[in-house]
């Protein structure tokens, strides 16, 4: 069964991108390494602060379109109900 996951990462200065993919680990290893040209690399985005996964890829389509539609304040807000001091969920997913 596929699974999809809906993300939201950030840098210090708590600038926010919220993306979907299929494969979350590698996908956060590509912004984490800026392999990815574009905001996430520009803005140096490297940490992951909240996601969700869901098997059906529509569902998370529909996810991220509902996320990147709110404001920041109640993105915030999603953040802070799982992940209130912003911490890289995925620090240690990666040999260093």
């Amino acid at each position: 069964m596929n699974q999809y996951y809906v993300y939201i990462m950030s840098n210090k200065s708590k600038t926010l991108y919220t993306g979907v993919t299929n494969d979350l680990q590698r996908r956060i290893y590509e912004h984490k390494q800026k392999l990815l040209p574009g905001f996430t690399q520009k803005y140096n985005i490297t940490k992951l602060v909240y996601y969700e996964e869901t098997s059906d890829i529509k569902v998370a389509i529909e996810r991220e379109k509902q996320i990147k539609g709110w404001l920041r304040a109640k993105k915030i807000l999603l953040i802070e109900s799982i992940n209130p001091n912003w911490q890289d969920l995925s620090i240690e997913w990666y040999a260093e």
